[in-house]
């Protein structure tokens, strides 16, 4: 199970192969107790980095030698999931208990109060003063070692668990308001579950308590980054555990803002991926944007770090590109982007219903299994894939090629499609237990329950499938599907999306087909002239414009009705500079597709 492996990949790295800081190119930092505690509520308030490929974490650790007095409880962000944070209490010979929490609230955007109770009973985790879960059973009396209470911000090698880090990203921090410590005191507390915690202190962080803490400037196996105390930094009351490269420590920002990716929705929308938080001025400011071939009509923030940019006569089945500029970040230096181009992700026609095998490949009409981005319809998001014996013969089934296979150990599945409301069907085949209770989770459709402590096992049996449909409305053009353990890993075999047709007129744009195919142009790079060839699939009005880098128009070389077949049109750039420029052509005034071209005399 992907989440089994990479705890231990984790935790041994974090023990057996500790290194002084100063070998790596990143410097993450970490803020760590001098004393050990043993039982207590830990609780924490803070923004964590909103970054992918970065953890933010709060946890308690024992420092060893040897992982058979393996001890730990974590709290951890990790910047790739929107509204997720991971619980982990982490036991004698590097076993993992694991949960991925939902939230209701974006945990990036506003501080939030994290705690969790550790007794010799149970252990439970808290958010803004709710318990949300809680762990009890044989592991939770092996927690008996004390431990350091420590905060830290590192980017891991672990893409499968925490995506893919990007350079841009940096500087990035993660924010800390106080931390409190309060004893495990039964039957004689004032605060927490029943009473049975006194508070003992809490750390407001308006200065380096050199008595109660320390920083660490070290490093282990599957950490980027050096912890390094030049990251620590308190400021305006606040604790900030930054990370960066080595230029920029103690959260020094130089770099522009970029966009790192756009991706088309299915309602002529486009989002787009910032590198860090810009002004809410600069995101809004329509002449910081142009999209060639069609106007865009509004723009937002979304999560911080998301453009939402509504489009007129956009297409969102052709390829484009978006230009920007002058997009401002938050930094103290105010840095502008300078003009830009991000290529925009077409989407594919919507065919249904879309049925994924998932941990296995392409069967029958089931789609292969692929991880989730922004260019993709379908992925999943964590887990390992097992694909079991062909010897194996699956119960209560004609297809059982399809529950041979699962991903284990999954926090999600997405889904691009339009907006609407769809019957899910998610296929289970418990083929890993051999009794009840070892495999117990929730499955959130849409963030509604589909099912809740659901044991596969116990419902079904061994070797037999088992099949769970629900309905649900889609109003932001993904559909996501999550999971949360509540004993070990959670598990699927292959999903079902099928739309429910609710009114005989189906908006035009989702029967869109391709009625145009733009060559590059050739020569590319020229000087000074190249030719554009494309092809019509049926009579059509044809109009194809030239832009320069700013988005201005500099000629248009045909504006016609054109027959169906092959054509082509030539571009003389004699009077032009040197540069890259954008062709678009647009068909039936409603659909439009941009390439790029450079000129280099």
């Amino acid at each position: 199970m992907l989440t089994r492996k990479l705890a231990v990949l984790i935790l041994i790295g974090l023990i057996f192969s500790p290194t002084i800081s100063g070998a790596k190119s990143y410097k993450g930092a970490e803020y760590r107790t001098i004393e050990n505690f043993l039982y207590g509520r830990f609780e924490v308030r803070y923004k964590p980095a909103h970054r992918e490929g970065v953890v933010s974490s709060f946890f308690t650790y024992h420092e060893i030698e040897s992982s058979a007095e393996w001890n730990e409880i974590d709290i951890e962000f990790v910047g790739r999931y929107e509204k997720l944070v991971q619980f982990n209490s982490i036991t004698p010979g590097q076993k993992y208990h694991i949960r991925s929490q939902q939230l209701e609230f974006n945990p990036y955007s506003d501080f939030h109060n994290y705690a969790f109770e550790w007794t010799p009973d149970y252990v439970a985790w808290f958010i803004d003063g709710v318990e949300v879960y809680r762990q009890t059973g044989e592991h939770i009396s092996t927690l008996e070692y004390p431990q350091k209470i420590m905060m830290n911000i590192w980017n891991p090698v672990y893409t499968n668990w925490v995506g893919y880090f990007d350079d841009a990203y940096l500087p990035t921090v993660s924010i800390y308001d106080f931390v409190k410590y309060s004893s495990y005191t039964p039957g004689n507390g004032n605060i927490g579950t029943n009473k049975d915690f006194t508070l003992q202190w809490q750390d407001d962080f308006n200065s380096f308590d050199t008595e109660r803490w320390e920083m660490a400037s070290h490093t282990f196996g599957g950490n980027q980054a050096d912890f390094d105390p030049e990251n620590v930094v308190f400021k305006d009351g606040f604790l900030h555990l930054y990370l960066t490269n080595e230029e920029e420590k103690s959260g020094l920002d130089n770099k522009p803002p970029k966009i790192l990716w756009a991706m088309a929705n299915y309602d002529s929308t486009i989002t787009a991926k910032l590198s860090e938080e810009i002004t809410n001025e600069s995101a809004e400011n329509l002449s910081n944007f142009l999209l060639p071939g069609s106007e865009i009509s509004d723009a937002k923030l979304d999560s911080n770090i998301y453009l939402i940019l509504r489009t007129d006569n956009y297409n969102p089945y052709s390829l484009n590109n978006l230009i920007y500029s002058n997009l401002i970040d938050l930094s103290n230096n105010s840095n502008t982007a300078p003009t830009a181009v991000v290529q925009v992700s077409p989407l594919d026609t919507a065919m249904f219903p879309i049925k994924v095998n998932v941990g296995g490949e392409e069967y029958l009409d089931y789609y292969a299994d692929q991880e989730w981005s922004h260019d993709v319809q379908y992925g999943y998001l964590m887990g390992d894939a097992y694909n079991y014996s062909l010897n194996t013969d699956i119960n209560n089934t004609d297809e059982d090629e399809i529950f041979r296979s699962d991903r284990r150990g999954i926090i999600s599945y997405k889904f691009k499609v339009p907006d609407g409301s769809y019957l899910v069907k998610l296929f289970f085949s418990d083929n890993n237990n051999n009794s009840t209770g070892e495999s117990i989770f929730n499955v959130l459709v849409e963030n509604n329950y589909a099912v809740k402590n659901m044991d596969v096992f116990s419902l079904a049996g061994k070797n037999t499938s088992y099949i769970i449909e629900t309905e649900t409305e889609v109003q932001d053009g993904v559909m996501d599907i999550y999971f949360e353990e509540e004993i070990d890993s959670a598990f699927i075999s292959a999903i079902s999306v099928d739309q429910i047709i609710t009114s005989i007129d189906v908006d035009h744009k989702l029967l869109l087909n391709k009625k145009f195919e733009l060559d590059q142009n050739y020569p590319n790079p020229f000087n000074p002239t190249t030719l554009i060839n494309y092809t019509l699939i049926e009579d059509s009005h044809v109009k194809i414009d030239i832009y320069d880098l700013l988005g201005n128009k500099i000629k248009t070389l045909v504006n016609g009705n054109l027959s169906e077949g092959r054509h082509k049109a030539e571009f003389n750039a004699v009077n032009q500079p040197s540069g890259i420029y954008f062709y678009t052509l647009s068909v039936n005034r409603n659909s439009s597709i941009t390439k790029k071209m450079i000129l280099l005399k």
